[in-house]
């Protein structure tokens, strides 16, 4: 067999190989994406109205009566939970919530160019990113693929509450993807402490801002608002913690089976234009030993 089409034949077993590879991994994504979608189904309406009472609650209470109320007149430091991937292969997820990140901390910046921000990080892939653009990371935490109990954030939920009492941090955020469905996730930057009704970061999405007016309500307390704050609110920020890792983890395996998909597809081209080139060298190789046959049949009758 010739070099050149010994060669292609060679790519193409490779490209070959590589495409079962991938193959297996769309399959395997989509496994973990539907068991992620399912566990953000089950929750999600509980965490969002839940949160609406909680941001009632906060506007109807005096700051006083629990520590997690409390607001600061000037932003200078900011806590951030970022969620990302343990792995790469995921197509620009991972890219599109850094750059949504670096976009609140531009748009904080233009209203105080003091602003720090020390980041929590939930998922391997954001340590390196966030190193690049000058942001201190604090503590990271581990994360599984595919999240079941909300025990899983306790240790960072606890961690970032004690240092928002403490007064370490005048405000604490949570980046994530929001999962809207298996084509679309959205990366967001959600407020989550001080708690109040105008929450300008729910929603803050490449750059833009959405305001949410709702109805405030009133509400009872037994048997004090401090004995029902002591209780509720951490566990209620807890659990927005979890929902927000539920809709991340869905969305990066969403994102790593179109990315594998694509892959395979691409790959299947790949082996149709080598396999092309392949055909047209194997001819002119046959065509050139015909010809050289005929020559020398030629030359010997000569």
């Amino acid at each position: 067999m010739p070099v050149a089409t010994r060669d292609i034949k060679r790519r193409i077993r490779s490209v070959g190989n590589s495409r079962k590879i991938t193959k297996a991994m769309e399959l395997v994504a989509a496994a973990k994406m539907r068991k992620a979608v399912n566990a953000v189904l089950e929750t999600r309406d509980y965490a969002n109205t839940a949160w609406e009472i909680i941001r009632n609650v906060a506007q109807k209470t005096d700051p006083a009566k629990h520590p997690l109320l409390r607001r600061s007149n000037k932003i200078k430091k900011v806590g951030m939970i970022l969620i990302t991937s343990n792995r790469g292969l995921c197509g620009g997820f991972n890219r599109e919530i850094i750059e949504t990140v670096a976009a609140y901390m531009r748009e904080h910046k233009k209203e105080n160019i003091e602003v720090e921000a020390e980041v929590f990080l939930l998922g391997k892939r954001g340590r390196d990113i966030m190193f690049k653009h000058g942001h201190e990371i604090i503590a990271e935490f581990s994360k599984l693929d595919v999240a079941t109990r909300i025990s899983e954030v306790t240790s960072l939920a606890k961690s970032v509450m004690a240092d928002y009492v403490s007064k370490k941090y005048d405000k604490v955020v949570i980046a994530y993807t929001d999962y809207k469905s298996a084509i679309k996730q959205i990366p967001t930057v959600k407020k989550l402490l001080p708690i109040e009704k105008e929450d300008n970061e729910l929603g803050f999405i490449n750059g833009e801002k959405r305001e949410e007016q709702n109805e405030i309500l009133d509400y009872t307390f037994e048997p004090n608002p401090d004995a029902v704050l002591d209780q509720m609110l951490a566990r209620l920020i807890e659990l927005q913690i979890y929902q927000a890792l539920l809709e991340s983890n869905a969305s990066e395996h969403s994102a790593r089976m179109f990315a594998m998909r694509n892959a395979s597809d691409a790959a299947g081209d790949m082996i149709q234009d080598l396999t092309f080139a392949y055909n047209q060298a194997r001819q002119e190789a046959i065509t050139t030993e015909l010809a050289d046959i005929s020559g020398g049949r030629s030359a010997l009758e000569d």
